[in-house]
């Protein structure tokens, strides 16, 4: 017998006037309506507000503004069109330099609450770019029949609709201003209602936009994709299932995307669903600062968890004597050694491990370390950390895409493993939205 939900009750229609008290961790101001606490999307601290719910829960409630009745300091209008719509961005309403200072006490504010440990100095902020630096992204594409329009480019704040958006800012302009363009490509193909998603992977001078394709196009759709490629200087490729099946147009050149760090004189190759990061200023930035705290010579041996395509790990064989690269991904891991080969650095080794389970019979981690390098994936490396007993590296650097993973695993450091937090700060690596990229020094105590 089938079970029924039971129905939603009807959002209240009246808006509620709030006083907001506070940020939560991803931007979005907090109140509270008879003892429940409000999560309201585009307000902020001291401001005055009236809502109307999205969302109610048991525990919380979700609201937006529909009245602003005090505006904060900090506040700005949304140079996007699209913003509050679009689900890309969650910060645009708030200046760019008040931004930088929100993730930073949601840093201080992680450590104190999760880790119990406290910040003794911060890092001044690593800053770019604010607008048309977002060089990796996956966007959504939908045929909308009663619209005789393909949509391209992001979901809506907090639906699974694909947004109806004309070209987005914060995208590196290349991509950012052909969404138009690229929805009228696809409108023509005799496949429009059966490419879900684009691949967007732009290096230092390449675009490659790689179109998965439920169904293969056809000889016309082909010519038609080439021809928009030629036109803006794009490599349009097909890919039919995951991301190895990626290919270059029938007859078209396969390109690799590059990207440079000048500073030590590396050039990076990648494929376009590999993962790098997706801001080049502050990626260039955030490594520097990683070799300035190192100060790596050729008597240290260091150890680079969840490596990737050897990010860190080919800069630091620069100056130290060994550098050893670990990572789950085995793609991944081939294209750091073909890396390490591109630009002939030989100190540099990799090897495949999932760093979550137990490596302790690998070779590799049977050595000794004195320094360590990670920078996990937003779950962070709590698995990995007691391990460091055995290594006992002198300086730990963590770079960290979850500030809560980080407060975390700062906790085990210090207060179960003995280390010392000497500093920590912030990277505005995702302007105008809620992400934030911090890093972290901890020192044997």
């Amino acid at each position: 017998m089938a079970r029924h939900r039971p129905k939603r009750k009807p959002l209240p229609e009246t808006p509620v006037k709030v006083t907001i008290e506070s940020l939560a961790h991803d931007g979005r101001g907090v109140a509270h309506v008879d003892g429940k606490v409000i999560f309201i999307d585009e307000a902020l601290p001291g401001e005055e507000v009236e809502f109307l719910y999205t969302e109610i829960r048991k525990d919380y409630a979700e609201g937006k503004v529909v009245n602003l009745l005090s505006r904060a300091e900090d506040r700005v209008d949304a140079p996007c069109l699209h913003y509050g719509v679009c689900g890309g961005c969650s910060f645009q309403h708030v200046n760019s330099a008040a931004q930088i200072t929100i993730k930073q006490d949601l840093l201080i504010d992680q450590f104190k609450r999760i880790g119990k440990v406290e910040i003794p100095e911060l890092w001044e902020p690593l800053d770019g770019p604010h607008w048309g630096y977002r060089r990796k992204a996956r966007m959504g594409v939908k045929y909308v029949q009663k619209k005789e329009r393909v949509l391209v480019g992001f979901r809506e704040r907090r639906h699974p609709y694909l947004a109806e958006i004309d070209s987005c800012i914060v995208m590196h302009p290349k991509v950012g201003t052909k969404l138009l363009a690229l929805g009228e490509m696809i409108g023509g193909l005799s496949i429009r209602d059966k490419i879900p998603q684009i691949e967007v992977a732009l290096g230092d001078e390449q675009c490659v936009l790689s179109l998965r394709v439920l169904e293969p196009p056809t000889d016309a759709d082909i010519e038609r994709m080439r021809v928009f490629g030629h036109e803006h200087d794009m490599s349009l490729c097909l890919q039919s299932k995951g991301p190895d099946t990626i290919v270059p147009l029938p007859g078209e050149p396969e390109v690799i995307p590059t990207y440079r760090l000048p500073d030590q004189d590396i050039e990076f190759k990648f494929r376009p669903a590999m993962f790098t990061q997706v801001n080049y200023e502050i990626n260039r930035q955030m490594i520097n600062r990683v070799l300035d705290i190192l100060q790596l010579n050729e008597n240290d041996t260091v150890l680079d968890l969840f490596c990737g395509l050897g990010n860190f790990t080919l800069p630091m064989a620069k100056f130290a004597g060994k550098v050893v690269g670990i990572e789950g991904d085995l793609p991944l891991v081939n294209h750091a050694k073909e890396n390490a080969r591109h630009n002939n650095i030989s100190n540099a080794e990799f090897y495949a491990a999932d760093l979550s389970k137990d490596i302790s019979d690998m070779p590799w981690a049977k050595n000794k370390f004195n320094k360590i390098m990670l920078d996990p994936s937003r779950a962070g490396a709590s698995e990995i950390l007691h391990h460091f007993k055995k290594w006992q590296p002198e300086l730990i650097v963590y770079v960290s895409c979850n500030p809560s993973t980080l407060a975390r695993d700062a906790g085990i450091l210090v207060n179960e493993l003995g280390y010392k937090l000497v500093k920590a700060g912030v990277m505005n690596m995702f302007p105008q939205t809620g992400h934030v990229e911090s890093m972290a020094l901890f020192q044997k105590g």
